[in-house]
């Protein structure tokens, strides 16, 4: 069996244990990222272990602190609902059951300040490794250890093309593409794990692209 190090002794984090508390913020940060827009609110819904333990854990703590932008090894992580409420960020937790997912899960709803909402599921894998498995519906497997790219555009032909021949032109190497739709002719969902780090400059061609919906860049 291959067990690398960081699964033995886990990540530099604050909190008890790294599928509960630096999984856990590190499931938020990524989830902010990812909706990168303003929020007021972010609904928790914890499903097997993060469920039955997260009190006791600090998962709750862990969560908030990370769509906050804080990071697993910042010391702050404990004060997540004291900076939450002077960010006028509310929040709330309650248990539920996820399909097919792994014990540690979290759904993430967050309330926009337009009134619109974004949801996120993932799991926290442990060593504060995760998987994102759902964005706003549509399937998705990735972790976030390479950079990302998270596309929204119309199902129809050509598109994907054109984003391929961008990343090409700046030598990106794709290492993992996946992309999902909620019907033929919909809304699709293109993730794009790559070998190199997505700079703003590649974001901003991306952007140019006049059929895209939403390109978001993940280099953590």
């Amino acid at each position: 069996m291959d067990v690398s190090l960081f699964d033995v002794i886990g990540p530099i984090m604050i909190g008890p244990s790294s599928s509960h508390t630096a999984g856990a913020a590190r499931l938020g940060r990524v989830a902010r990222t990812i909706i990168d827009a303003p929020f007021n609110h972010v609904s928790f819904g914890l499903h097997g272990s993060f469920g039955q333990t997260y009190q006791g854990h600090g998962t709750d703590r862990a969560l908030l602190a990370g769509v906050l932008g804080l990071a697993e090894d910042d010391e702050r992580l404990a004060d997540a609902f004291s900076l939450a409420k002077k960010a006028n960020l509310t929040y709330s937790f309650e248990e539920i059951e996820l399909d097919g997912v792994h014990e540690n899960s979290v759904k993430m709803v967050f309330t926009l300040t337009d009134g619109s909402t974004r949801c996120i599921v993932g799991s926290s894998l442990g060593g504060g490794r995760i998987l994102i498995t759902s964005i706003d519906g549509f399937p998705t497997e990735f972790t976030a250890q390479s950079s990302t790219l998270v596309i929204r555009q119309p199902d129809v032909p050509g598109i994907i093309s054109d984003i391929t021949a961008i990343l090409a032109l700046n030598s990106i190497n794709i290492a993992v593409m996946k992309v999902s739709r909620n019907a033929k002719g919909g809304e699709a969902c293109c993730i794009i794990e790559t070998d190199s780090p997505l700079t703003a400059n590649l974001v901003a061609q991306l952007k140019a692209l006049p059929k895209l919906l939403q390109v978001q860049a993940i280099n953590l």
